[in-house]
């Protein structure tokens, strides 16, 4: 990994002067160089975002201001990569032009950065990642003409309009994670985790193959929380760091394609490549904590997502149905070991199974599954990613198509959820 400032600032005279405990491999990590001015707007960044938590209000103090103004296309872009912020109330879209960063609720086009027709450079971003609803993000290039190499996640400060550092590597990213305190790099068989005021590599981690890139991490301040794909198919890796423990949990047969992990850290969701099942486990000891069926046909699940409490989770798949499944689980009781055999008695416990259980053993386990309490429909084969709104009993739901939907469920009742707004977020604000 390398890491360099866009100014001409001298490297330090030892190219590697930070060693990770492990022993970099050389060959997915380059030499470190000089990254200075990246604390101070760390620092500076995080404060911003303290003091704008209470409100709605711009991501940044500077609003749909185009770095490129001269080559505006009125056309819409097409979109590369979508992820919601930290705490749901923003989400980026990476394009083929640059990235876009909205507000959730209301929606609204905070700004934009179009890259397009800039010197030697195409305008893709692949991976863009935000820090709650600070002027600091992750970008990695992306699409047939991309802005940055696909190799380098680049730190951009948009206090700044421009990249203030870069971490290089001779792979490429697949995906990238920060917390205030951290920026984790994923690439195809290995993870990196940095501390983000200087860059310091912390850990390293390597995986099975992990095409997606697939990595949480908690976002409560203090310790840290993550999860990766362990070293085998189906395996998941917990990395409590705290505590320094490492809980490897088989929470499928299958290949694991997509997991969520609650704010605090507690409770994981996993999802095979089957799609039918998602299952919950206690990050803590590993435990089962509840099953969920979505259907019974094979589905490519695209995410999943608890709601700020963990009491509902939401899952979107390529069947075009979001489903909202019911938790029983108290995550706050999670933060103690429980005895051996506490995740059995909960697993069949009455609150945690359908009204079929009591012939469970006697027909297929497909009888005794908890099934979803509310669904939306959306086109079939589309990619969406959904999160839980900010208004009761809302969920915001996401297309690679550029549509956003806000939907409500009812908790009580259940069944086909209410579409209270749709837009095309590619569009003008004033549209919306």
């Amino acid at each position: 990994m390398t890491s360099t400032l866009p100014s001409s600032s001298p490297p330090w005279p030892n190219p590697n002067p930070f060693v990770s405990p492990q022993n970099p491999d050389s060959d997915d990590r380059s030499p470190i160089s000089d990254l200075s001015d990246i604390s101070a707007a760390v620092t500076d960044a995080d404060n911003d975002e303290r003091r704008a938590q209470t409100t709605t209000a711009a991501v940044t103090t500077i609003q749909n201001i185009n770095p490129n103004p001269n080559s505006v296309d009125s056309s819409p872009p097409n979109v590369l990569y979508l992820s919601f912020n930290q705490d749901y109330g923003c989400f980026a879209a990476g394009t083929d032009r640059g990235f876009r960063i909205y507000n959730c609720d209301p929606l609204r086009e905070i700004f934009r950065r179009d890259f397009t027709g800039t010197a030697n450079t195409g305008g893709g971003i692949g991976v863009v990642q935000m820090l709650f609803r600070c002027n600091i993000l992750a970008l990695v290039g992306g699409g047939s003409e991309p802005q940055y190499p696909l190799n380098k996640v680049m730190i951009w400060d948009d206090h700044q309009s421009r990249c203030i550092g870069e971490l290089s590597f001779r792979s490429e990213v697949k995906s990238v994670r920060l917390r205030r305190d951290r920026i984790v790099v994923v690439l195809a068989q290995k993870i990196f985790v940095y501390n983000f005021s200087d860059l310091k590599l912390l850990h390293q981690i390597e995986t099975v193959a992990n095409p997606k890139g697939l990595c949480e991490v908690s976002q409560v301040s203090g310790s840290m929380v993550l999860v990766c794909p362990g070293l085998q198919k189906g395996q998941v890796r917990v990395e409590h760091y705290a505590s320094k423990r490492t809980k490897f949990i088989m929470a499928h047969d299958s290949r694991i394609v997509c997991f969520a992990l609650t704010n605090d850290g507690r409770l994981l969701a996993t999802c095979s490549s089957k799609g039918t099942l998602v299952r919950v486990y206690n990050t803590l000891d590993g435990s089962l904590v509840q099953e969920v069926r979505r259907g019974a046909d094979r589905a490519e699940i695209y995410s999943l997502a608890f709601s700020p409490t963990a009491h509902w989770l939401a899952v979107s798949s390529d069947k075009g149905t979001v489903h909202v499944f019911n938790l029983k689980v108290d995550s706050a009781a999670l933060g103690v070991d429980r005895p051996r055999g506490a995740s059995e008695s909960n697993a069949t416990s009455p609150s945690a199974v359908s009204h079929l259980s009591f012939i469970r053993g006697v027909l297929p386990k497909y009888f005794s599954s908890e099934w979803s309490v509310a669904q939306f429909r959306l086109q079939e084969g589309l990619q969406h990613i959904v999160a839980f709104g900010h208004q009761k009993n809302t969920v915001v739901i996401l297309g690679m198509d550029g549509s956003f939907y806000r939907c409500q469920f009812d908790a009580a009742t259940g069944g086909e959820m209410t579409l209270l707004e749709h837009h095309s977020f590619l569009k003008s604000e004033e549209n919306f």
